[in-house]
């Protein structure tokens, strides 16, 4: 069944610049799409329009009819007063919808019942069940843990979070809503390695169709089983993950290149034939002449096939100063804390030239404050930060600052390199600022342009310490990979925070991981590290089942008031108790039957059997634990 059937989309904003010409892409039921393509090649435009949003100057749209669509990047706008947990309540509209409906009935019941609002009555109930409304709170529970989105966060306003916060949240809520299609923009981009991971096994799980933009390679890799660039307004497709994307587009290259310089030599072949035709023909041969036209006009069809290119690669470098020393850095005793939250405490690290570092931990621990402590931006509240003498450190922070944002790109470069007109320009061009785009207010870029010009400032800087904090953040994969280009050239020691695993498992040579206040110090790549974590837990798992139970005392019976006879009187007493409760909720199950036309009645009586059953494993453990030591007693 088809889910998606997208025939021919046109779409112009600016006169004579067509995002999409002629883009079409049908998407199966249960399908794994990714959606690639360079920032401003029209994938946000396509979810707009399948949203209804935006309507295409030419083409056809088509959804499957009754599946429910959602879109991560659309955040809605709730009343000042909501709160995180009354947004994610409205997940749970339907339900709440169906509950009211059925008070309202159970009430006429209770006046006049008639035959058509008892058969209304049974019909939402039904399907009141089926949809989990009796089990709302356990689904929210699970979704929250997942996503990190704690208790603290669920009491706040939602209007007071930050633009990440609510993509996380609306994320959370379109999950809860069991959408049958799911549209992500940048699902990842504010999401913490642990809960990336969490919305990876969320999807593999996931029964509907998933259509994502992302430049998550890693996650791409993790999650689609197909790909659809974007390029030139037109949809290529790829039968594959992204690895395989990355593959089979290099051949793809290729296989047009040699076309290409085939079809080249080929026309060197024809136009030196031309040529002596054309000689032979100022002798008199009016046949010859009439040849070699016709062979040129052979040659200029030829000519129709434009030449292959790639992306050009970043040409510029960070700038190295020499490291002189045996230690970059010295961590000693570092603590740091916030009123009663404590970050971290007591840590000790070294750092010796040229190592590879990548700080990883869940958001909120402490990263980016442990960062502006080495960058004396912050103070600790105990521990000193040692830089060995020769060390010059380059910082990229996450949240970037520049002082004049009201200059243009030139000037800024100008004011802050000491670099001439042409060099700034071209320094610019490196990071795909060209043409008009230079002459613009460094506050009119977006996020991702605002790094990728503070990382064109670093490249001059002479440096042997770069300090990054989520480099690749808000970046598209062609820009990733020039910061991972100047980062491979670049050969003095790195420090970085990221949760793009692509990158952490390319530069890493060692791990850091801050949890609970603690760091812990890993020799290796991110790929031994994960297999180290791994190990750690399976070994915890195995010690805790191979481990005897703690040898009990033997009791002696001489002194046991009431010997045997007391055991047994306790055993009869939680046989007793067993038998009761097992009574009881036979009892429950027939009063349910029975009640199944009252929706209060019956809410009490789930609530009771979920106690009872409760209750009831308390006593089985109970009366096996006296059981046994009848046994032994005996």
């Amino acid at each position: 069944m088809i889910d998606i059937q997208l025939t021919g989309l046109v779409k112009e904003f600016e006169v004579g610049r067509r995002i999409l010409d002629g883009f079409s892409l049908q998407v199966d039921e249960g399908e794994r799409v990714g959606l690639l393509g360079k920032n401003g090649a029209g994938k946000t435009t396509i979810f707009r329009i399948l949203t209804g949003q935006v309507d295409p100057d030419e083409g056809t749209v088509a959804i499957a009819p009754g599946k429910r669509l959602g879109l991560i990047s659309q955040i809605p706008v709730y009343p000042l007063e909501y709160t995180v947990e009354d947004v994610l309540d409205r997940a749970f509209d339907p339900l709440h919808e169906m509950e009211r409906e059925m008070e309202a009935l159970a009430a006429r019941m209770g006046e006049s019942p008639s035959p058509e609002v008892l058969a209304r009555y049974d019909k939402l109930s039904s399907a009141f069940e089926a949809g989990g409304g009796y089990d709302t709170q356990t689904r929210l529970n699970k979704v929250c843990n997942g996503l990190s989105i704690d208790a603290d966060m669920r009491a706040r306003l939602f209007s007071a979070l930050s633009g990440g916060e609510k993509t996380r949240i609306n994320l959370a809520r379109l999950i809860l809503e069991d959408t049958d299609i799911l549209l992500l923009d940048e699902p990842t981009n504010h999401l913490d390695l642990s809960a990336t991971e969490w919305l990876e096994d969320y999807l593999e799980r996931f029964k509907g169709t998933v259509l994502a933009i992302s430049h998550d390679r890693w996650f791409l890799d993790k999650v689609v089983r197909r790909v659809v660039e974007v390029h030139d307004g037109r949809a290529e497709l790829y039968s594959g993950n992204y690895s395989f994307y990355v593959e089979e587009k290099e051949r793809r290259f290729q296989e047009r290149l040699k076309q290409y310089e085939k079809e080249q030599a080929k026309i060197a072949q024809l136009e030196e034939a031309a040529e002596n035709l054309r000689l032979w023909a100022f002798k008199g041969m009016d046949k010859t002449y009439k040849r070699a036209k016709s062979m040129e006009k052979r040659i200029e069809r030829m000519r129709t096939t434009d030449k292959p290119t790639k992306e050009r690669k970043l040409t510029t470098r960070f700038g190295e100063r020499e490291f002189h020393g045996d230690e970059a850095m010295v961590i000693d005793h570092l603590s740091k804390s916030f009123g009663d939250r404590t970050l971290f405490s007591s840590l000790n690290l070294e750092v010796a030239g040229g190592e590879r570092i990548a700080l990883l931990g869940d958001n909120g621990t402490g990263k980016s404050t442990f960062l502006k402590i080495i960058m004396g931006e912050e103070l600790p509240d105990e521990g000193t930060v040692y830089l060995g003498p020769s060390v010059r450190i380059g910082y990229l922070p996450q949240v970037i600052h520049f002082d004049r944002p009201d200059r243009n790109l030139v000037d800024t470069m100008l004011y802050a390199q000491n670099c001439s007109t042409q060099e700034a320009r071209d320094r610019l061009a490196a990071f795909q600022f060209r043409g008009e785009d230079v002459f613009k207010q460094v506050s009119a870029l977006s996020g991702g342009e605002q790094s990728r010009l503070r990382l064109c400032m670093l490249m001059d800087s002479k440096i042997n310490f770069l300090i990054l904090d989520e480099p690749t953040n808000h970046l598209d994969i062609d820009s990733r990979e020039w910061i991972e280009d100047a980062v491979a050239e670049y050969g003095g020691n790195l420090l970085f925070v990221s949760h793009d695993r692509y990158f952490i498992e390319k530069f890493a040579q060692r791990i850091w991981m801050l949890e609970e206040g603690k760091i812990t110090d890993f020799q290796g790549t991110y790929s031994e590290f994960r297999a180290w974590r791994d190990r750690q837990t399976q070994l915890k798992n195995a010690a805790r089942q191979a481990a005897p139970e703690p040898a009990k005392p033997k009791e002696d019976k001489s002194k046991r008031p009431g010997g045997t006879k007391e055991l047994e009187k306790q055993v009869r007493a939680a046989e007793r108790a067993v038998e009761k409760a097992e009574v009881r909720l036979d009892e429950l199950a027939q009063e349910m039957e029975e009640a199944s036309s009252d929706y209060l009645k019956l809410q009490d009586l789930y609530a009771e059997r979920e106690n009872l059953e409760d209750e009831l494993a308390h006593l089985y453990t109970e009366w096996e634990k006296l059981a046994a030591e009848l046994e032994e007693a005996k």
